[in-house]
């Protein structure tokens, strides 16, 4: 994070007032915190330079509320939706699940599955007791070492684990063999172009089996220094092999092509894929229809119900589990509130939009999206798309406008209607409290900021923050120097002469 400077100070006053407008007549859309004032450098529809800035400053000052308070309820949500995704199938290739928040993520067909409890030897010592693991016959073989990975190392960051991709997982039969498993190997089933991965199911690996992750060997073939102990990969290049699995498959598939060979082969592992125009129609025939499984979702969304509540209780509430409001949310409302009483706006909607558009929607939501930002963790396909399903709920909470809804709308939207007016109704307390709540003066709050600046000085390089502003400044100087030139405050302190001072005195230099 060298590119980052100090954390700014108090420049709202000086750089927003100007930003925030008049709205139209009252039905009219509500301005955003900032109006979209076009900046120069960036195109359309793209953040302001004090858009950029808020986030930023908040991401400083909410950074001991997000350790302290906020990041236990999203660990615990994030933690909850992967443990449910994880106890149903999830196609490997598609990323769709049997259990999910999101209609585009749900496998529609029913899916025949077992659950088994795989022995995994401790790979820091094989002499103690070996990890029980709970995996699903239908999970391919790489699904398998990713939830060995999560319980052997389940208290270390993942950034630090070892990756799936760099291990080999051992079927363990016996004390003497040892049978690599793998997603593609010359056992991979192929029928009219459609290549099906690997699963436990189709290795025949039975309940309490001992397996094993050990770093992945560089050979088809690796021989232990124990002559005694035969490790077997059945490798899709390899003729000759010794295989404990169903010998007819074998038989039937020996002659296969490698996968570097073969054209137009598809790969599939639970459900195949609609976009291929050659699936018959009997295919789809067997999804269900959508009353079944959005009371499939409705289920997923019960069990998820309260780690959702105890996260936007955490967010929307003034106090709470002992830590109090940070000092930047109520200096910044407080800021919306005297901009719109300086521009004669009194209409509640207008403010309580502003103030969704300055933190939920700004902050809050990307943070609750992107729960990797926070933690050391892997977000996987179907998590992203429940986390998606969640910030679009925190977001409608956030609005003023009634939802109606039809048979037409989204499944989302169907999920959590009766959730969000009680959702709404906390967001509306939040922000009362909040005014209610005694002003933060300049003094305490620049000193705040100091205290803030202080305790991070040592993680930015200022002088590399510098330059990139010094970069933007130069490039856009004639836009920057005229909006200098009409702003009051910048005028009393002289600031468009000052920056003509700096680019003319950097020109010198270079």
């Amino acid at each position: 994070m060298a590119h980052w400077g100090p954390p700014p100070q108090v420049v709202w006053p000086h750089i927003s007032h100007s930003g925030l407008a008049r709205p139209g007549p009252p039905r009219s859309n509500p301005p955003g915190a900032f109006q979209r004032v076009p900046t120069p450098g960036l195109a359309p529809g793209t953040e302001s330079v004090a858009e950029k800035m808020l986030t930023n400053w908040f991401a400083f000052l909410l950074h001991k509320f997000l350790k302290e308070c906020a990041g236990e309820p999203l660990f615990m949500l994030y933690c909850a939706i992967k443990q449910q995704m994880e106890k149903g199938p999830i196609d490997a290739i598609t990323g769709e699940a049997r259990y999910s928040l999101s209609e585009d993520k749900l496998i529609r067909q029913q899916i025949e599955y077992k659950t088994l409890i795989l022995n995994c030897v401790n790979p820091d010592n094989e002499n103690s007791p070996e990890i029980p693991v709970k995996v699903l016959n239908c999970d391919t073989i790489t699904q398998v070492k990713e939830k060995i990975l999560d319980a052997v190392y389940k208290n270390m960051p993942y950034s630090q684990r070892p990756r799936a991709v760099d291990m080999d997982l051992e079927w363990r039969q016996g004390r003497m063999a040892r049978v690599v498993l793998q997603d593609e190997d010359i056992t991979t089933k192929i029928e009219n172009d459609w290549k099906r991965l690997n699963t436990l199911l189709h290795y025949q690996v039975s309940d309490r089996s001992v397996v094993a992750l050990v770093p992945k060997q560089t050979s088809s073939y690796n021989i232990p220094s124990s002559a005694s102990i035969t490790r077997t990969s059945i490798s899709r290049y390899d003729s000759s092999f010794r295989y404990t699995g169903s010998p007819d498959s074998l038989r039937s598939r020996a002659p296969m092509i490698t996968p570097d060979l073969e054209s137009g082969v598809k790969v599939w592992h639970l459900v195949k894929n609609h976009e291929h125009g050659d699936q018959k129609e009997g295919d789809r025939g067997s999804k269900m229809v959508s009353e079944i499984y959005l009371t499939r979702l409705l289920a997923t969304k019960g069990t998820l119900q309260k780690f959702v509540d105890d996260l936007f209780e955490t967010l929307f509430s003034t106090v709470h589990r002992g830590s109090t409001l940070p000092l930047a949310i109520k200096y910044m409302f407080d800021f919306l509130d005297e901009q719109a009483d300086r521009h004669g706006i009194y209409d509640t909607d207008v403010r309580h939009t502003w103030k969704s558009n300055c933190l939920p929607l700004r902050f809050w939501v990307n943070v609750i999206k992107n729960p990797q930002f926070v933690f050391d963790i892997h977000k996987s396909s179907i998590t992203d798309a429940c986390l998606s399903v969640v910030a679009q709920t925190f977001m409608d909470s956030c609005s003023t406008s009634e939802h109606r809804l039809g048979k037409d709308s989204p499944s989302n939207k169907l999920l959590y209607a009766k959730d969000i007016p009680n959702y709404k109704s906390w967001v509306e307390r939040y922000y009362a409290d909040i005014t209610r709540m005694p002003a933060i003066s300049d003094q305490d709050m620049n000193a705040y900021l100091a205290e803030q600046a202080r305790l991070h000085s040592t993680e930015f390089n200022m002088l590399s923050a510098l330059n990139e502003i010094y970069s933007y400044v130069s490039k856009y100087s004639e836009e920057i120097v005229s909006a200098l030139e009409q702003e009051e405050q910048a005028r009393k302190q002289r600031l468009a002469y000052k920056v003509e001072q700096l680019i003319s005195a950097m020109s010198l230099e270079s």
